[in-house]
């Protein structure tokens, strides 16, 4: 007699089915992860960023590239990465230094605005690039979280070069701004007077949960989890960690936080958060009518007056 071939029962094939559907689930997921990494951490020209010519800032970087200037460089924390920087000097000496940090995707020379201004204020300045950007090496943007330990290890090559009595205060602007206000969370030296901070998110989560959503119209869960994993395995920190409310609960400095009305690429609600995080003196200067990192082009004098004022209250 021929042999009968047995029939699957309803509930083998419903174990196959739902097992190739999460099979299938998984691999979309981690292909989609793949892609929004590529998309947000790998250095490269972004879609979503302006690349509008600005020709204040073209006539700041000649400035920049002709005045005199040194570079420098550190190794990254944690790493073996090089990492470089520019120090510019002031005309007349002086033992007070800026340090600036700069935005995502952007670099040292794109600072060229804020160097100037701190520069003829009679400051140095040191502006280095972060890991990823510029001439500094690496292959991901560190969103300030790695880069808040690099910065601490530039602020302790300025100390070993300018000396103990050097006075130091820390700007940023966009990621340079979540840069220094994670960097307030840490143990920095007494030399470190004040920090001001433009347009900085509130955390690295939020910040990319946000611009899923904006970009793509995805919800956060499960993916930004899921990009975080690779983010943990490609560039070797959890971006959950950067949290700028749970620094500035530890900060110990003076804070003067600055963002535009308009911001709506890192949402100005986010500064009143950041604001209420921080227990030390603090100021808050929200510019009427400024789009994302153009608090400075929307009000230029006011902007260097109240940084200016801001700082010599506070310098020794």
């Amino acid at each position: 007699m021929a042999k009968t071939k047995k029939k699957w029962s309803f509930k083998k094939k419903l174990t196959v089915w739902l097992s190739t559907i999460v099979v299938l689930l998984l691999l979309v997921l981690t292909g989609a992860s793949l892609y929004m990494y590529n998309y947000g951490f790998v250095p490269g020209k972004k879609d979503f960023l302006s690349n509008k010519k600005d020709p204040v800032l073209e006539r700041n970087q000649r400035w920049l590239a002709a005045t005199k200037k040194f570079t420098w460089h550190e190794t990254a924390a944690n790493s073996s990465l090089r990492l470089v920087a520019d120090y510019v000097p002031a005309v007349k000496k002086t033992n007070k230094t800026i340090v600036v940090a700069h935005g995502y995707m952007s670099n040292k020379e794109g600072m060229a605005n804020y160097i100037r201004m701190f520069h003829n204020l009679g400051y140095n300045v040191l502006a280095p690039d972060d890991r990823g950007h510029g001439q500094s090496q690496g292959n991901y943007a560190g969103y300030g979280w790695p880069d808040r330990l690099d910065d601490i290890k530039w602020v302790n090559q300025l100390i070993a070069k300018e000396g103990t009595q050097t006075q130091i205060s820390l700007f940023g602007v966009s990621m340079g701004g979540a840069t220094v206000m994670f960097m307030s969370g840490e143990k920095l030296p007494s030399q470190v007077k004040a920090i001001v901070e433009d347009c900085g998110y509130s955390s690295i989560h939020d910040e990319l949960a946000y611009e899923l959503k904006e970009l793509f119209g995805l919800p956060p869960f499960p993916l930004i989890n899921t990009v975080n994993i690779v983010a943990q395995i490609r560039a070797g920190y959890n971006f959950d960690d950067g949290d700028a409310p749970t620094a500035l609960a530890k900060n110990k400095l003076p804070i003067f936080f600055i963002h535009g009305s308009k911001d709506t690429f890192v949402p100005t609600k986010m500064v009143y958060t950041n604001y209420r995080a921080a227990k030390q003196p603090k100021q808050l200067w929200v510019v009427p009518g400024a789009t994302h990192a153009q608090s400075y082009e929307k009000e230029p004098t006011q902007y260097r007056a109240k940084v200016q004022a801001f700082l010599n209250h506070y310098w020794q």
